[in-house]
C-alpha cells in the first residue's frame, strides 16, 4: 500500500514484511483535483496501473513513455518537466472521481516518476504528477508491485 499525503508532501509505503518507508515528494503547483487538463494532482484511490523502466540506468529520461537518453544536468532544457529513471503509472479506481470521462486517472497520464528538479522535493511544484528524488523512486519503484493500491489525499 502507498499513500500520498499532499498536506505533508509524503510518500509512505507500507512493504510486504509490514515496515513503512516515507518519502519526501513534489505534488502539484496547482493544488489537488481530478479534471482533465487542470495540472493538478488527483485525490482517491488508485493502482499502480505499469511499471516502467525496469533495469534502464538512474537519470534515464521518458518522453510517451519511452526512454530517450540519460539527463545530462545542464545541457538539457532545465524548465521542461523531466520525467526521469523509472515511472509508476497511476490507475483511478473510483468510477466518476479518478476514473472514466473527464476525471480519468490513466488518461491523464498521472505517474509517480523521478525528477531532474531535486532541490524541489517537498514543495508543491509539479505539473499533477508525484514527483520524487531518483534514489527514491528506484527504491520504491524495487519494492511495488503492478495492480499495488495507491491512496492519495489531502
Amino acid at each position: 500500500m502507498i499513500i500520498v499525503s499532499v498536506r505533508e508532501q509524503m510518500l509512505h509505503h507500507r512493504r510486504p514484511s509490514g515496515v513503512w518507508h516515507a518519502y519526501p515528494v513534489s505534488t502539484s503547483a496547482n493544488g489537488t483535483g481530478n479534471q482533465r487538463d487542470s495540472f493538478q494532482t488527483p485525490l482517491g484511490r488508485h493502482r499502480i496501473f505499469s511499471k516502467i523502466g525496469e533495469g534502464l540506468p538512474m537519470r534515464t529520461a521518458f518522453i510517451g513513455r519511452r526512454p530517450v537518453g540519460i539527463y545530462i544536468p545542464g545541457a538539457e532544457d532545465a524548465y521542461r518537466d523531466w520525467i526521469l529513471t523509472r515511472i509508476l503509472w497511476l490507475d483511478g479506481l473510483e468510477t466518476g472521481r479518478n476514473r472514466r470521462g473527464k476525471v480519468d486517472t490513466r488518461s491523464r497520464y498521472i505517474y509517480i516518476h523521478g525528477t531532474h528538479d531535486e532541490d524541489s522535493i517537498g514543495r508543491p511544484v509539479s505539473h499533477g504528477c508525484i514527483r520524487m528524488r531518483n534514489t527514491d523512486i528506484l527504491e520504491l519503484f524495487s519494492h511495488c508491485r503492478e495492480g499495488e493500491r495507491v491512496l492519495i489525499r489531502d
